[in-house]
């Protein structure tokens, strides 16, 4: 404007200023505004800068005015209540570090920091659909690891010890999940169709392994349904998963020599399953058997 000039401004600490601040008008004196001595206010107010003043004489400091109070409250008492948001406290900061205020600048870090909210170490998708299911698996390029956890799904009464082995199995999982997660894709299903707890593992977007933990036991007068937790078999399955990183096929020997019970042959896109103790028994009796005729004695 025609009547903006930019002056030399020294006077006594008493004497009262007239600040146009982003157009929010503040009144205050010379003293408070050199009271802290490496301060850009204190150098404009000090004679050593010129300020710009306009035809009614309010001096003009073209920053958001916002947090000014605040500014002068600090160079008043050397200590000021900090904004309650993270957003106004970054403001207050931008402020305080054009107008080189060193320690509000440094509280305002301080707040920042202290005030920062945590980032989640992973993110776990509950899925609600087998489509969507499918979606994630085929869309990822990482294995996946499906736990289905459904326990209004039961028919039959529990066991003492299911809800117990439930929880192992949710426990287990959010372990893996935290351990693994830049490797493997987590899911949990919980509105699965039909099962209560089970384990499904997928490599190149197909199903390699299941482990089933449910069965059901009979006793004189009624079923009921038993919830296991297969610990050392879970995670055996979420290291032989691990082989599918690569976008290339496991190498066949590999998946042999670090499965310990495979159904169906050697092939490493064949899916084996677990089921109960007594299955994995059965298979490795056969096992057994099976070296007894080929290496005789």
């Amino acid at each position: 404007m025609s009547g903006d000039q930019k002056v030399l401004l020294k006077g006594h600490a008493s004497q009262y200023v007239k600040l146009n601040v982003g157009g929010r008008l503040y009144y205050t004196t010379i003293g408070t505004l050199t009271k802290h001595n490496d301060t850009m206010l204190s150098a404009m107010f000090s004679g050593r800068m010129e300020v710009l003043t306009d035809s009614e004489g309010w001096i003009l400091i073209d920053r958001c005015g916002n947090h000014f109070g605040i500014i002068l409250n600090f160079l008043r008492d050397g200590s000021v209540p900090l904004p309650e948001t993270n957003k106004e406290i970054a403001e207050l900061l931008a402020e305080a570090k054009y107008y080189c205020i060193t320690e509000l600048a440094m509280s305002c870090e301080r707040a920042l920091y202290t005030h920062q909210e945590p980032k989640p170490i992973c993110r776990i998708p509950l899925i609600t659909s087998q489509k969507e299911e499918q979606l994630l698996i085929s869309s990822s390029s990482k294995p996946a690891v499906i736990l289905v956890v459904q326990r209004q799904n039961n028919k039959y009464s529990y066991t003492s010890t299911s809800d117990d082995n439930l929880l192992k199995n949710i426990e287990l999982f959010d372990k893996l999940s935290l351990r693994f997660n830049e490797r493997i894709l987590f899911i949990k299903d919980v509105i699965g169709p039909s099962e209560i707890c089970c384990w499904s593992f997928y490599g190149h977007g197909k199903k390699v392994a299941e482990v089933c933990c449910t069965s059901i036991v009979y006793t004189t007068d009624r079923k009921h349904t038993k919830v296991e937790f297969p610990e050392a078999r879970i995670y055996e399955e979420t290291l032989q998963v691990l082989l599918y990183e690569n976008r290339n096929a496991p190498d066949q020997e590999l998946l042999q020599a670090t499965s310990s019970v495979r159904a169906g042959g050697v092939s490493g896109t064949s899916m084996h399953q677990y089921t109960s103790d007594e299955e994995e028994e059965r298979t490795g009796l056969a096992r057994l058997r099976s070296n007894k005729r080929n290496n005789p004695t």
